[in-house]
């Protein structure tokens, strides 16, 4: 139920790949590949750049993930969900 809502409300970019339940690592490999052979058949320079986002979302503020669900709408329920899973969060290593 609160991913159904939240996809409503922070519909997801097509080209996200990450987070989702399909193999986007696949797709875009195939992507990749299938530019690749069109530049070189263009004879045509090509940049890639790939960013490892790992560990992103470590840095981002809880309050700021409250306030844009807030800011987008989301049912104050579902946002209170959120905010719960967030609350004194602690981490052991044993």
């Amino acid at each position: 139920v609160v991913n159904a809502r939240l996809s409503h409300a922070c519909p997801i970019n097509p080209r996200q790949h990450g987070f989702i339940s399909v193999s986007g690592c696949s797709k875009n490999l195939k992507l990749l590949q299938l530019l690749i052979c069109k530049v070189k058949q263009e004879h045509k320079e090509l940049g890639v750049v790939f960013v490892d986002i790992a560990k992103a979302f470590d840095t981002v503020c809880h309050q700021h993930v409250i306030a844009g669900l807030n800011g987008r709408g989301v049912d104050p329920h579902i946002v209170k969900l959120v905010g719960e899973m967030y609350r004194d969060i602690k981490t052991y290593i044993l």
